[in-house]
């Protein structure tokens, strides 16, 4: 697909891969007629890490530089740097560094990882400290050229999370010397749970302005686009599908209005199954302009 063609922001959604990361990721996301997709290269709930298939991995690549469909990465949920025990620790790190590798593999441009957070009653500082001697020599490594980006997604602020408010992406990205190849995926449902209103008139644009004021121009990489099933401020995780939520369809027109969001593809994580996802995708390409 030629740049004047690709869409301003195009919209994905992530898509199951059992069976086939080629064969049944992508017909998944041809019937919604995404123009992205995310997959996970492990199981999302435990720390195995499958070598994945070659064949499937080029046909993959090869398929989506074809259509011009941005890919990414979702790591394991368990992953968390700033655990107080040493196995989870160790644990993450392989299993992010799995991620990245096969996200290279993969040809996508972004792996995604949640920030976790502070357990055991530990200070934030001193989380922070075990993310920097954890993950900068994870990100060193990244020195291909066609290394994807590490995409900092935060939490919807429960618990002791280190990262929820846009502001918190500050001390993240200070740990980690604002790596060139740092970038943040902004979970829309989960910034607002944690206390941003993207509902209200203009809270989308003051959000943004945060983020880009936190981190700088360029760092906002990818979106997750997911509605909220709960109030502003909740701390919950809950995503509704778009429009049908708390944030409401004119919070995500504003948000990809902003020019923040030049050339940042949007995810839906969404209930529903194929047919809320099929539909949500469509919402999201009106909403845009189509």
């Amino acid at each position: 697909m030629s740049t004047n063609t690709t869409p301003r922001n195009p919209v994905g959604s992530h898509v199951p891969v059992a069976g086939g990361l080629a064969t049944v990721g992508l017909a998944y996301a041809s019937d919604l007629a995404a123009e992205a997709v995310q997959v996970f290269v492990a199981n999302p709930r435990g720390w195995a890490t499958p070598p994945g298939s070659p064949q499937q991995d080029e046909a993959f690549r090869r398929t989506c530089a074809e259509r011009g469909i941005p890919a990414y990465v979702h790591a394991p949920y368990l992953i968390n740097f700033g655990s107080h025990t040493e196995a989870t620790v160790e644990k993450s790190v392989d299993s992010l560094r799995h991620s990245l590798r096969r996200g290279r593999e993969i040809g996508a441009l972004g792996v995604v990882v949640h920030t976790g957070s502070a357990t055991g009653g530990r200070e934030r500082e001193v989380a922070l400290r075990q993310v920097r001697e954890r993950m900068l020599p994870l990100l060193d490594e990244l020195t291909h050229d066609d290394d994807p980006y590490l995409l900092l997604e935060s939490t919807a602020g429960q618990g002791a999370s280190l990262c929820s408010r846009t502001w918190d992406f500050g001390p993240y990205f200070e740990a980690l010397d604002a790596h060139p190849k740092l970038g943040v995926c902004l979970d829309t449902c989960h910034v607002f749970a944690a206390g941003h209103d993207l509902a209200g008139p203009g809270g989308a644009k003051e959000t943004l302005d945060l983020l880009v004021d936190t981190v700088g121009e360029g760092r906002l990489k990818l979106v997750h686009a997911n509605d909220s099933k709960d109030v502003v401020g909740a701390r919950k995780d809950r995503h509704a599908n778009i429009g049908a939520g708390h944030i409401g369809a004119e919070g995500f027109r504003e948000l990809i209005a902003h020019p923040a969001l030049d050339g940042v593809p949007l995810i839906i994580e969404t209930p529903g199954g194929k047919e809320g996802h099929a539909a949500d995708v469509a919402r999201l390409k009106e909403l845009r302009g189509a």
